[in-house]
């Protein structure tokens, strides 16, 4: 590996900033300052420090995030704050949201910067069930939640698309609260379910993915790295 491509994966600088510091004499690999940018090294084995401090490749990370409000699954800076501003980890511009969530949809959130295990979570081949919980307009209880759940299990032709949705599972909690389980991540998935539903979503709370569930201990905007048996259910 580059020495100069090393210190852009381990520190905050730049490919052209890690240059500047190498010029500088900032870098030292295994006790002698470096100033060569294509100098290379093997991670395992060499030594690399930077004004002192010694530095290490990044391995995979996994965050469960509770997503606050108003907070964007987005790479881009735009009107609203990033997710990924929200973590303190090294290069948490890297952590890439696995499935996104609406600015203006709250809960469980993950991140990775493993794109397989990512994937193994978003694929629709593989079923992942998300959960959540909607805050409707408009009471639905009785005959009609029964019809509701009905003709959820059957799937949905949402408004512009040609193929229903997959069964999904609907169950009222309340008459103005509800928890819909769904395998699939279509654009605004929920929000259309229930508006084909002849109903409208006031607000929007994903409770769990797969078995995961939301740390209850996390406030919005709070977030943990995965433990190893968590990383491992999927």
């Amino acid at each position: 590996m580059r020495l100069d491509r090393f210190l852009s994966e381990t520190t905050p600088l730049t490919r052209s900033l890690a240059k500047r510091a190498l010029k500088n004499g900032e870098v030292e690999l295994n006790g002698k300052a470096i100033k060569q940018a294509a100098t290379q090294i093997d991670p395992e084995s060499d030594r690399v420090t930077w004004q002192g401090e010694p530095l290490a490749l990044i391995g995979l990370r996994y965050v469960m995030l509770h997503k606050p409000l108003d907070v964007e699954c987005s790479a881009r800076r735009g009107l609203y704050p990033r997710v990924v501003d929200l973590i303190d980890l090294p290069k948490a511009e890297r952590l890439q949201p696995v499935g996104r969530l609406d600015v203006d949809t709250t809960g469980l959130l993950l991140l990775t910067d493993d794109g397989q295990w990512a994937h193994r979570i978003t694929s629709p081949k593989h079923r992942c069930a998300k959960v959540y919980h909607a805050t409707l307009a408009s009471p639905l209880e009785g005959p009609a939640a029964q019809r509701a759940e009905e003709q959820v299990a059957q799937g949905l032709l949402l408004e512009g698309e040609e193929a229903p949705t997959k069964p999904a599972t609907l169950n009222m909690l309340t008459p103005t609260t509800a928890e819909l389980t769904i395998t699939e991540g279509r654009y605004h998935q929920v929000k259309r379910m229930f508006a084909a539903l002849g109903n409208r979503v006031e607000s929007l709370h994903r409770v769990s993915i797969g078995e995961l569930t939301l740390d209850a201990t996390l406030a919005p905007g709070e977030w943990r790295e995965l433990t190893a048996d968590e990383i491992a259910l999927f």
